[in-house]
């Protein structure tokens, strides 16, 4: 029994796994999947694509990504998150060492689509995991760093890029060793739910037809409807930021690859996408996060030659966008309490399948009616997604406020001495327990 224990202690670290998490997403994320967009100048030199086809890779990156999620969703409805984890490892590995080793536009294509494909495994089976293993209290906050690893690695890439532009190869032997690091230390930390996600604890399990499978659809399809718009909007700077301002604008690769840094350090900052939804509310977080994102696209098409502008729109964009993506987690955590993990994946599906349609849209007008046109369509893209926001209703709203003694934590307002939180799940199986007392407390957004 002590050796037992033992064990479990050495196994089981929030921070270790924190840190791993952050590590995974930003290989996942960071390197494998917007890595592209960032050596896409370098790629194109070498291996001749055109923007139609460098598009058209992209999304379908974008596609196996969603295929990933979606076949992620269902296995975790099956089985523990841990397995997810290993494949989302075991595709990024592989699917990086194939891109390191291309040799020709159709090596390259098979590789990114195999590495893209690994963020949408990791994602769901992460947020999980934090769920099960962080403390409730500081797992907003946890979700929010780990999610802001997208950041971490585009910096990497960002720096590798900007030592060596042409040395694109090492970068994704690289990202296929790091993918198998991190997961295998993220393994080790976590308190990994002992069976599916889904099941609510009994303790906070509430009336039956409450459970995820029996709320309403509506306001979930909803929020899928914003992530895919967003999506659409947001992958024109991904895929092809850094093709606008070398292109178009005339910087020299190196500098651009300096601010690519900036747009990968200011990303980080999308940590406090959780203090976002906590202090804003998820409504206004949403609008707020989306319209910075916009702004920063725009800044971007307007003076693409321009070393500032570019600097701080770059920078406006890599940090309201991770910001977005973590508001979409809370989003989903709150519509699906007792399948964080699982809405996590779904939203993100939407805002991927969004992104493969930018991307192919993107490139397609380029090569029609020149890059900065295309880019304004993702700029207004991104501002009618914006305007996709949570819909009111109990449970949904502005910041946490208290009234009549109650108290509200991360979002949720509560009466008559109910206590409420949101922004992040917790709990053995990724679920947000919303107790509520017998005088009939309420909540909202």
């Amino acid at each position: 029994m002590m050796k037992r224990s033992l064990h479990l202690c050495r196994a089981t670290s929030p921070g270790r796994l924190v840190a791993a998490g952050t590590g995974l997403i930003a290989v996942t994320y960071g390197v494998v999947r917007y890595g592209y967009g960032l050596q896409l100048p370098a790629l194109t030199s070498e291996l001749g694509l055109s923007s139609a086809l460098a598009g058209a890779i992209a999304a379908g990156s974008f596609a196996a990504y969603c295929a990933a999620a979606l076949w992620a969703q269902r296995a975790m409805a099956r089985r523990a998150p841990r397995a997810v984890v290993r494949v989302a490892a075991a595709l990024a590995a592989s699917g990086a060492l194939l891109v390191g080793a291309s040799w020709s536009a159709w090596s390259l294509a098979a590789g990114v689509l195999v590495a893209g494909s690994a963020a949408g495994a990791a994602s769901p089976a992460l947020v999980a995991a934090v769920a099960s293993t962080v403390d409730a209290r500081r797992a907003g906050r946890a979700q929010a760093v780990v999610n802001a690893g997208t950041g971490v690695g585009v910096a990497l890439v960002g720096a590798a890029t900007l030592a060596a532009p042409d040395a694109w190869r090492p970068v994704w032997f690289g990202a296929a060793a790091g993918a198998l690091v991190t997961a295998a230390v993220v393994d080790r930390s976590a308190r990994w739910p002992s069976g599916p996600e889904g099941s609510p604890p009994t303790d906070d399990a509430g009336p039956p037809g409450r459970q995820a499978g029996a709320r309403p659809r509506g306001p979930f399809v909803r929020a899928g409807v914003a992530a895919a718009v967003a999506g659409v909007g947001s992958a024109a700077v991904w895929t092809f930021g850094r093709d606008l301002v070398t292109v178009t604008g005339g910087l020299p690769g190196r500098t651009s690859a300096a601010l690519w840094c900036l747009l990968g350090v200011a990303a980080v900052l999308g940590a406090l996408s959780g203090d976002a939804v906590r202090v804003l509310g998820l409504r206004r977080a949403w609008v707020v996060t989306v319209l910075a994102t916009a702004a920063g696209t725009a800044a971007l098409t307007l003076a693409p030659g321009s070393v500032l502008v570019v600097a701080v729109g770059g920078a406006v964009f890599g940090g309201a966008y991770t910001a977005m993506s973590g508001v979409l987690i809370a989003w989903g955590a709150a519509l699906r309490p007792h399948a964080a993990g699982r809405a996590t994946a779904a939203l993100f599906v939407a805002l991927t399948a969004g992104q493969a349609a930018g991307a192919l849209v993107t490139g397609g007008l380029s090569d029609v009616v020149g890059p900065q046109a295309a880019f304004w369509v993702g700029a207004a893209a991104l501002v009618a997604a914006a305007g996709i926001v949570p819909t009111a209703a109990p449970g949904l709203g502005g910041p946490s406020t208290t009234t009549a003694g109650g108290t509200g934590e991360g979002g949720y307002a509560s009466s008559s001495g109910g206590t409420g939180r949101i922004g992040s799940p917790s709990g053995p199986s990724g679920s947000t327990s919303v107790r509520s007392s017998a005088s009939g407390s309420t909540q909202r957004w």
